[in-house]
């Protein structure tokens, strides 16, 4: 009895320390609904200013996989969003809120979005 008791709190344990290592393993650790704020004040920002065609953003989390918003974030790469000198006054903390928001709602995450 004691045996079965003591090998079902080991399993037990072991399965919710995989658990939490692989939550807190996953993507960046910014705050992903402040990044979907953030990321759209400055397409907004940039259609105020003329600079794209809508307020609403040309890039949506959902057009890119995990992995692509990793490299994107990682070399700075923010062609595609347009509005260079938005992204070049954005704070470390903003953009890892933005990548924040996109990868976890990336094409292949659990929860694909898009900007609407």
């Amino acid at each position: 009895m004691l045996k079965k008791i003591l090998i079902t709190s080991v399993l037990i344990m072991f399965t919710l320390g995989s658990l939490s290592a692989a939550f807190a393993s996953e993507g960046p650790g910014g705050n992903k609904r402040k990044g979907k704020y953030t990321y759209r004040k400055v397409v907004k920002a940039c259609f105020e200013r003329g600079e794209v065609d809508s307020a609403t953003p040309k890039v949506s989390p959902a057009d890119k996989k995990q992995a692509e918003w990793k490299n994107i974030f990682e070399g700075k790469n923010f062609g595609a969003f347009g509005c260079a000198q938005d992204w070049a006054a954005l704070s470390d903390k903003d953009v890892l809120d933005i990548y924040s928001y996109l990868y976890n709602f990336a094409a292949d995450s659990s929860t694909p979005a898009t900007c609407k």
